[in-house]
């Protein structure tokens, strides 16, 4: 009788044929919103092969997680996107001249140390964000400088309060507070209403709980709200500041060049247009996903993409009515809307100002300096609000220089440039920005947010232990995933 071949055997030879290939070489993309890697019809090769590990999404979660399987010496993978691109819910608009805006998540600080490694592995430099000068806050008629020294200008005291609070409420399992029961039937705006938060001080909890959570105060649980300043070392002004904080530094190229280096050294792993649709036998030996691109069988299974987003796959089994239960109760209701005025210089500056705007209700929620290192162009990036911007962009264009002209003067009247980016039409793989997390979900979902199913392991940012929501908690969750396959494939 043959000897069957051992696993072993198997993925040496396999690593035999990786080298003989490894000569060849990838066109990719320059600066790059799309990467030149396996799209719609490049062939999947045999439904007969088993893969060790597929893991679906090319962001920074899942490529991470597959940098990691080939350091690790495992080749036996692939990654799957759906979209025409990589860097999932990171995104650089081309600003010209060389330079870019980030048009989704930018920035890393203090505590963030797996996006900070990852950027010096990958030769990407990071410089300060610019918040230098006074900022101008709206409100009516009313116009009003103040130099809020790189802060929302949120009230110390209940800012230490809530730092204090924060260490009740671990990050990465918040529903495991002492007093989870307590405060998680509470929004963060019930628990400011109940602190009698003076209105001159309102406008900047506002501005920073939407900012950081896409949704207002009334909208964002507490607990989870907790849970976030606890991953900034229980300091509040950690978590919402911009100096010396999750807000204060940049990466030079834009955040979407972490991604797109590793899926250029990652090669024709990465599949493009290639969503998954189906996925069955989870929890069998061999998991078959069905794509657009045909079938994949592989035996471990990453799913770093959204929890909601998996709602457009099919399971087959259904998955245990927990997950699928987290799955249907995720909010994915705040897609967000970031605009980029470019203008010649940062002129702003010029006139002491720092380039913030904040405003008690209009079309904006916050406006900032993206400029590139050294100012050579001026950029104000723009959270804009749907219910008071059109959403033709030139219509959106003209309110936002009215905007900025009342901000700075006249000057703001003539930007050489602008791109409006609303996430809700982008693509319908990016359903949600942020993850607002409301009142009682925590206390209903959290146990089932991480145990994996048969052969499915959850990543992506919304599953890291500390910086969820964050870039930083992407990168942390594609190693941990990645350290899960393979020590579950060695045991096997």
């Amino acid at each position: 009788m043959t000897k069957k071949p051992t696993y072993d055997t198997q993925l040496n030879s396999k690593r035999r044929q990786l080298l003989k290939l490894a000569g060849a070489s990838v066109a990719v993309g320059s600066l790059g919103l799309k990467v030149g890697l396996a799209h719609a019809n490049t062939p999947t090769g045999d439904a007969g092969d088993v893969l060790d590990v597929a893991i679906i999404g090319a962001g920074l979660a899942g490529l991470t997680a597959a940098r990691d399987l080939l350091q690790a010496g495992n080749p036996s993978f692939v990654v799957l996107e759906a979209r025409d691109r990589v860097g999932g819910r990171t995104l650089n608009f081309d600003a010209g001249g060389g330079h870019i805006s980030e048009v989704g998540g930018q920035w890393i600080g203090p505590g963030q140390t797996a996006i900070a490694d990852l950027a010096r592995q990958l030769d990407v430099g990071t410089f300060p964000s610019y918040y230098e000068g006074r900022s101008v806050i709206m409100a009516g008629d009313g116009r009003l400088e103040i130099d809020l020294e790189g802060t929302f200008g949120s009230d110390l005291p209940v800012a230490s309060k809530l730092s204090e609070m924060s260490r009740e409420v671990p990050s990465g399992a918040p529903w495991k507070s002492p007093r989870a029961a307590e405060w998680d039937k509470l929004s963060v705006g019930d628990w400011l209403t109940q602190q009698n938060v003076k209105p001159e001080n309102r406008l900047g909890w506002d501005t920073t709980v939407t900012i950081t959570g896409g949704v207002p105060v009334q909208k964002m649980g507490l607990l989870h709200y907790l849970s976030m300043i606890n991953s900034a070392s229980c300091q509040y002004e950690i978590l919402d500041s911009m100096k010396d904080s999750a807000q204060g530094t940049r990466l030079v190229g834009g955040s979407q060049i972490l991604s797109i280096r590793m899926a250029e050294r990652l090669g024709d792993k990465v599949r493009l247009q290639c969503p998954v649709r189906k996925i069955s036998n989870w929890d069998g030996e061999v998991v078959s996903l069905h794509t657009d691109q045909g079938l994949i069988r592989a035996r471990k299974v990453i799913v770093a993409i959204h929890p909601a987003l998996c709602n457009q796959v099919q399971f087959e089994p259904a998955l245990p009515a927990a997950r699928a239960a987290l799955q249907r109760a995720w909010p994915a209701h705040s897609p967000g809307r970031k605009a980029a005025m470019v203008y010649s210089r940062p002129f702003w500056r010029e006139k002491g100002m720092s380039g913030q705007i904040m405003m008690a209700e209009g079309p904006l929620a916050w406006a900032y300096d993206n400029s590139p290192p050294n100012g050579e162009i001026g950029i104000i990036n723009a959270f804009l609000s749907n219910a008071n911007v059109p959403s033709d962009p030139e219509r959106a264009k003209r309110i936002l220089m009215e905007v900025f002209a009342q901000a700075w003067g006249d000057e703001a009247l003539q930007p050489v440039a602008y791109h409006d980016h609303d996430w809700k039409f982008s693509d319908p793989w990016t359903i949600t920005c942020v993850s607002a997390i409301p009142p009682g979900f925590w206390s209903t979902h959290g146990e089932a947010l991480r145990p994996q199913c048969g052969n499915l392991f959850w990543s992506g940012t919304e599953t890291a232990d500390i910086w969820a929501g964050y870039m930083d908690g992407a990168v942390r969750s594609g190693h941990h995933s990645a350290l899960q396959v393979l020590n579950a494939l060695r045991q096997a």
